[in-house]
């Protein structure tokens, strides 16, 4: 895009780091790039818990499960619930009281004359202690 680029105001150029900046002395040094940690943008997880959970549950059943402090999530095939456990931690700080893991099987399905099968995956249903709460179905 740098032909478009000398429509740009100058101030838009200096926030896009493209035009170098003047100093006191009027000499020009080109702009510098702040750089930001990817522990400040998002939530750093352990590197053996970063593939735990997949993501929330999004079903009816959840829903009313999370109103009496349960939560659902669609886990690795190969978590177990310690992971879990140190997973929802990790991301949500608070430790569950219990854990509890069900393996869902996959259907048989039909597409057109063929037969197929559904992944099998697990869920996770997480209970918290009384009065904790956590917002699960933020970016959902």
């Amino acid at each position: 895009m740098g032909i478009l680029d000398r429509f740009k105001s100058k101030k838009e150029q200096e926030l896009t780091n493209a035009v170098p900046v003047e100093t006191k002395e009027g000499k020009k040094v080109p702009a510098k790039k702040e750089k930001v940690s990817p522990a400040k943008t998002a939530k750093a997880l352990p590197a053996n818990l970063v593939n735990v959970i997949v993501s929330p549950l999004v079903t009816e059943k959840a829903a009313t499960l999370a109103s009496q402090g349960q939560y659902s999530f669609v886990v690795n095939s190969g978590a177990t619930r310690v992971d879990v456990r140190e997973a929802v931690k990790a991301m949500y700080g608070v430790l569950p009281s219990s854990v509890n893991i069900q393996r869902v099987r996959g259907k048989v399905v039909r597409f057109g004359g063929r037969e197929g099968m559904r992944s099998t995956w697990k869920k996770a249903i997480v209970t918290l202690p009384k009065g904790k709460t956590i917002d699960v179905y933020e970016g959902v």
